[in-house]
């Protein structure tokens, strides 16, 4: 509708547009809160199944004034638009996804007190529809556990400077060039640390930011320890504090990484800049209160007078801080399927037939284990000469190749002493990342019924087989239904070990 702002009548349309504009937003409100509410329970639903229980959602309804109602075609970005012909009312709103509205209503409701002009300066434009359901729960953990670490960052830098003379218990100074340079010369041993981890390890952060995120955490800890000890070994600054930093700047080349898949996993509205902006501001504000705090510490007199005072203060706050740390990691739900959490899902679906959903996948995954310890024990990327060993014959290499000629890979088990087996796989050229799970199905199969073994382990493979056919397959489909991405499967195949099947029936036979 246009107003005419030259008509003497334009002010009553424009009151009386007002008028309307409020009836609507009541309206808007209405559907929500009788519609929010019963998508409890059901984030692994899609918007078909929803529709047919409840009604289509407040974004796609066109309601006529006069009560009628029919679905639409839903369009982004739209807001409340009205058409005095038609008398029709486009709703629309700003809950983007049905696995989030939960979320997101509770979320409003903590924020709907808060000033907008805050809101609008903490928080990514279009929050929360812009971001991932986590995003504010991450922050929230976030913010103290990054006060915590200035904190410990001030008292450990006291230390520093004591033990390198700018100020001591003792109260002797030490030249300010000498000091400058035992200082200079720490950072420069510590950089070679970020050297090692970008170069070396640039791979490792996409498939768990979490784990390498609280590993960061956990060397940087053991840095201060090396930092905060020169002040009881002055003589010994430079390899102590050399040692402190490289300790620490591993840990900084572990954190970075980790933390950009975080970002980007925040930024589903492709507002990655914005996200890490806003997450800037966080950041930033935690810092001053976090070195505010420690300025007051190291203001009392028991932390200026004792060494130990300092120390046990330190290792509370610390302690604290790895905790909050652990919290603010927890409450991450990634869709992506790590090995970890491939584990869980085809372990959940092998044993009880059902595959959770990605939140409650995340919040039972242990993300500080290692894959050497997780049960089954299994090995990617084998040579066949360690699957089937150096005295077996050609004919088992055929027979595999032949049990395993319409997969893209090979398994087999080996039984250890203690009686549990483990598991061997190498794949063939053109394996994919989908054939990794598909065999980790096949795995999981096997350990459950690994009673059967004996001495019959080619039967139990090529039953295994035959169940993998419609197990994986309805695997699958429980996947997608849960919210799972077949398109963020995270699973590397060892292209270092892949094999072709011609040229083995070739050694095989000779």
């Amino acid at each position: 509708m246009t107003l005419n702002h030259t008509d003497p009548f334009s002010r009553r349309q424009r009151r009386r547009w007002q008028r309307r504009r409020w009836k609507l937003r009541r309206i808007h409100s209405f559907f929500l809160s009788r519609l929010l509410p019963h998508a409890k329970g059901e984030s692994q639903e899609g918007w078909p199944s929803l529709l047919a229980r409840h009604g289509p959602r407040p974004a796609d309804v066109q309601r006529s004034l006069s009560g009628g109602a029919s679905v639409s075609q839903r369009h982004e970005n739209q807001r409340y638009i009205l058409d005095h012909d038609s008398q029709t009312v486009t709703f629309c709103d700003e809950y983007t996804s049905l696995t989030t509205r939960d979320q997101e209503q509770e979320n409003f409701l903590q924020f709907s007190l808060v000033p907008s002009a805050l809101k609008d300066f903490i928080l990514p434009t279009g929050y929360p529809g812009s971001v991932s359901d986590d995003y504010l729960d991450y922050m929230l953990w976030q913010f103290p556990t990054n006060i915590t670490g200035w904190i410990c960052h001030a008292l450990v830098t006291s230390s520093l400077l004591k033990a390198v003379g700018l100020g001591s218990f003792s109260g002797a100074p030490i030249a300010a060039s000498a000091a400058a340079i035992r200082w200079v010369s720490k950072d420069g041993l510590g950089a070679i640390g970020r050297l090692f981890i970008g170069g070396r390890l640039g791979n490792i952060f996409d498939d768990d930011p979490k784990r390498w995120r609280m590993y960061a955490d956990f060397i940087g800890s053991a840095g201060s320890i090396f930092e905060l000890s020169t002040q009881l070994c002055p003589a010994y600054f430079l390899p102590l504090a050399a040692s402190g930093n490289l300790a620490k700047a591993v840990a900084r080349g572990l954190k970075d990484p980790s933390f950009r898949v975080i970002q980007n996993h925040f930024a589903i509205s492709a507002n990655l800049g914005e996200v890490a902006a806003k997450e800037e501001v966080w950041e930033v504000a935690a810092q001053l209160i976090g070195l505010a705090i420690g300025i007051l510490i190291l203001e009392m007199p028991g932390i200026q007078t004792s060494f130990f005072m300092l120390i046990l203060t330190w290792l509370s706050i610390r302690l604290l801080h790895l905790c909050l740390r652990f919290q603010s990691l927890s409450v991450l739900k990634f869709q992506t399927i790590n090995l970890k959490r491939a584990r869980m899902l085809v372990r959940s679906h092998v044993l009880n037939h059902i595959v959770p959903g990605y939140a409650a996948c995340n919040k039972e995954e242990n993300f500080l284990s290692w894959e050497r310890f997780l049960q089954p024990k299994i090995i990617f990327g084998v040579s066949m000469q360690r699957m089937i060993g150096k005295d077996c014959s050609s004919h088992m290499v055929r027979a595999l190749l032949k049990l395993y000629s319409k997969e893209h890979y090979v398994l087999y088990m080996q039984q250890q002493e203690a009686g549990e087996h483990t598991f061997l796989i190498t794949f063939k050229v053109g394996a994919t990342r989908l054939l990794v799970l598909r065999s980790l199905w096949q795995v999981y199969w096997l350990h459950k019924h690994q009673d059967k073994t004996s001495n019959h382990i080619f039967s139990l493979l090529e039953e295994s087989l035959l169940e993998l056919e419609d197990g994986f397959t309805d695997f699958l489909g429980q996947l997608k239904e849960a919210g799972w991405n077949e398109n963020q499967i995270t699973l590397k195949v060892p292209e270092e070990l892949l094999f072709d099947e011609s040229e083995c029936l070739k050694l095989s036979s000779s």
